[in-house]
């Protein structure tokens, strides 16, 4: 058997069973990329020499009986948004390309773990897109269809997970980063409750101790259960402990595909609708719902939050536009222009404190809405992206628009809609996969769950992937 095509925990048992050495395990993932590296571009720094020298160690440690740590001998990669010693994090920026630093707190801890970190997976400019490109390095490619992207912006992530040249990677999410490319690739990914894993180390912006808000740092893998494993390690505190259900049964689900103002191609919704219907036939309770909370106010507050984040980093000049256009701005807003329109944009970039203030009372009241959803629910479905994977566009943001499969288009920055709840209400989101659409590419769905919620939403994650078989490998060869 390829023992790259197993998940993390059945090649950590490979290992400990002595059925493969950590040496040839990472020479085995070293050779996987340099064949398909070529065509993916997932992985764009590597630290081979320190790798070979800590997998002998390894070796030796294990021959004489030496305890190990959890990921004891496991080659892994990680995005290039993190700092590792050794290795640039460079955010796909050429001006971050000659930083040294120390390891990112997750590094830190999956190296305590005895994880192998050998190399680091591409990323957009910035960490800022949906697609995964940059002048540093390159294009990164989709492992189902070279000729779409990955996502973003834990893309490189996402590929190297699901092309088997890694068995665990550890990515970043804001706007959607960890999920989109999870759904994209037909891969695993635990977006976590806020603050549950640090961010220190995480870039942009370079050197910042406090946490981001609205980010999460969180674990990528081919299987539910090595979500939980990697979490367990990277995580400030232990996950509540959740019984697995033996069955899926007496489960209560909301399901939400349907909101007048945020877009799903049909193929996409299809796809979900059966996933749904197998998710019954296991005798789980799955309700259709409306959106949870008023989809104009998330959104509202949703912006202001992430752009004001944003606009941290504008030029004086750029700055001084926006100002420039505040009162035409508010003009619009009042006369009725959406959460996702420029006048919304120009006052999240120029938001006053008392502003910020409104729209951090707003989260609130829209997370104490979902702590009441979830008194009647247990857990809540809902699609992770508008649609599946779509063809590689650089062009300007502004000017890029996804295709539907009947035929009509939506707005780029629609992307935002979906993921957009859990990310204000810092819930735990598990995204796993959910089928193929009629065109052959994966299609993921996220399981949201309370706040501090984590280890029921991997619970129902890996009860499902034990029971439909989730992880499917893409035809690459």
């Amino acid at each position: 058997m390829d023992i790259l095509s197993l998940d993390a925990t059945d090649q950590l048992q490979a290992l400990a069973a002595l059925r493969i050495s950590a040496s040839e395990l990472l020479e085995a993932s070293v050779v996987r990329m340099d064949r398909l590296n070529p065509k993916l571009n997932a992985v764009v720094s590597r630290d081979l020499d320190r790798a070979y020298a800590s997998v002998q160690m390894i070796d030796e440690r294990r021959a004489r009986g030496e305890p190990l740590g959890l990921l004891g001998g496991l080659p892994m990669t990680v995005k290039d948004t993190f700092d590792v010693e050794g290795l640039p994090a460079s955010a796909g920026m050429k001006a971050l390309l000659n930083r040294t630093a120390e390891d990112a707190a997750v590094v830190a801890r999956v190296r305590s773990a005895d994880a192998i970190v050998w190399g680091k997976t591409n990323t957009p400019v910035y960490a800022s897109d949906w697609q995964t490109y940059n002048s540093l390095y390159g294009t990164t490619t989709n492992p189902w269809d070279l000729t779409r992207t990955p996502g973003g912006s834990s893309g490189g992530s996402a590929a190297a997970v699901a092309a088997g040249i890694t068995a665990l990677e550890i990515g970043a999410d804001i706007g959607g980063s960890i999920r989109i490319p999870a759904s994209f690739c037909g891969v695993f990914a635990h977006k976590p409750t806020y603050g549950l894993v640090s961010q220190r180390g995480l870039v942009p912006p370079p050197g910042v101790v406090a946490d981001l808000d609205l980010a999460v740092v969180g674990p990528m893998a081919r299987s539910a259960r090595d979500l939980r494993l990697l979490l367990s390690i990277i995580g400030e505190s232990a996950i509540p402990a959740q019984a697995l259900p033996a069955e899926l049964k007496g489960l209560k689900v909301a399901l939400w595909l349907d909101e007048p103002t945020f877009p799903l191609d049909p193929d996409t919704k299809a796809t979900l609708e059966t996933f749904a219907r197998r998710l019954q036939a296991t005798g789980a309770i799955v309700d259709q719902i409306a959106c949870p909370v008023t989809a104009e106010r998330l959104m509202s507050t949703y912006i202001l939050l992430l752009y004001a984040i944003i606009g941290a980093d504008l030029s004086w000049a750029e700055r001084g536009l926006y100002e420039l256009l505040r009162g035409p701005a508010k003009i619009a807003r009042a006369m009725g222009a959406n959460a996702l329109s420029w006048a919304q944009s120009v006052l999240a970039y120029t938001a006053r404190h008392r502003e910020w203030l409104q729209a951090n009372d707003a989260r609130a009241q829209l997370s104490d809405a979902m702590r009441r959803f979830f008194t009647r629910f247990d857990v809540l479905l809902a699609p992770i992206s508008p649609t599946a994977a779509f063809p590689h566009d650089q062009r300007r943001i502004r000017r890029r628009t996804l295709e539907c499969s009947d035929g009509h288009e939506i707005e780029y920055i629609e992307m935002l809609k979906w993921i957009a709840l859990a990310t204000v209400c810092g819930l735990p989101a598990t995204a796993i996969p959910a089928g193929l659409n009629a065109q052959g590419l994966p299609v993921g769905i996220q399981i949201i769950g309370p706040r501090s919620g984590d280890g029921l939403t991997l619970a129902v994650a890996q009860a499902i992937d034990e029971q439909f078989g989730g992880f499917r490998a893409p035809p690459l060869k």
